[in-house]
């Protein structure tokens, strides 16, 4: 049994501060209070990764490409059978990945215009009504309870391949490498130069940074300050 190199460095930070970050908001949306802000700082960081996740999904190396990895019904239904072989994410694996991505970016849209009229708004949540965020806090809310489900799916799916299929997800994930069984066919882990890579790591970082700025409100107009009024001594 050989081993390769199957997951890059990008991917594997991208995957571990996700699973940080959402811990992060999990908790201190709980907890409320003061910690609601690090709560509002850990979406943001969140769709951060989000949109550097979906940029490198189109520069990144081969297995972490979508278009290498979101297969169709017949791939799937191969999988299904046990006669689906290759590397990195399985054709359900796919789904999956595309389904926590898609329902971890609506949630945390859906927080940008939030509003608890008590201890937090969202960035954006200037720019709609109060009924609408309000309405928009709800639906946050309700998300929050479904991305929870589909986090402990995922939980679920690592642990039944580790006891039933005797298949380690997570090692790959930390260092990168995964056992090959005879037959399955190797993918090349890098086609560009380092310095190609490197550039393509900066461009993702810097969309997604650009990205963050804006959601957090950047580009809007901040209204001044009243002028703070200055009395007169009293004349003695």
């Amino acid at each position: 049994m050989s081993r390769q190199r199957i997951w890059d460095l990008p991917t594997r930070l991208f995957h571990w501060s996700l699973v940080g970050a959402i811990i992060v908001a999990v908790v201190t949306g709980k907890i409320g209070g003061n910690w609601i802000e690090w709560h509002g700082r850990s979406g943001l960081f969140i769709l951060g990764l989000i949109i550097f996740r979906v940029i490198w999904g189109f520069i990144g190396s081969p297995t972490a490409r979508f278009a290498n990895f979101v297969r169709g019904p017949r791939a799937i239904k191969a999988y299904l059978k046990g006669e689906w072989q290759g590397i990195g994410h399985n054709p359900l694996g796919a789904l999956a990945v595309l389904g926590l991505l898609g329902l971890t970016a609506v949630q945390v849209f859906s927080g940008l215009f939030a509003n608890d009229d008590i201890a937090f708004a969202g960035p954006l949540a200037p720019l709609v009504s109060s009924e609408l965020s309000g309405r928009i806090t709800g639906a946050h809310v309700w998300l929050f309870n479904g991305l929870l489900a589909v986090a402990g799916l995922h939980v679920a799916a690592i642990v039944f391949y580790a006891r039933v299929k005797k298949t380690n997800l997570v090692l790959p994930m930390v260092t990168g490498y995964q056992a090959l069984n005879e037959g399955t066919p190797v993918v090349p882990h890098h086609r560009h130069s380092f310095a190609l890579r490197l550039a393509a790591f900066v461009a993702a970082s810097a969309i997604a940074s650009a990205g963050v700025y804006a959601a957090a409100g950047g580009f809007i107009d901040q209204p001044a300050p009243p002028p703070v009024e200055h009395q007169t001594a009293p004349a003695w």
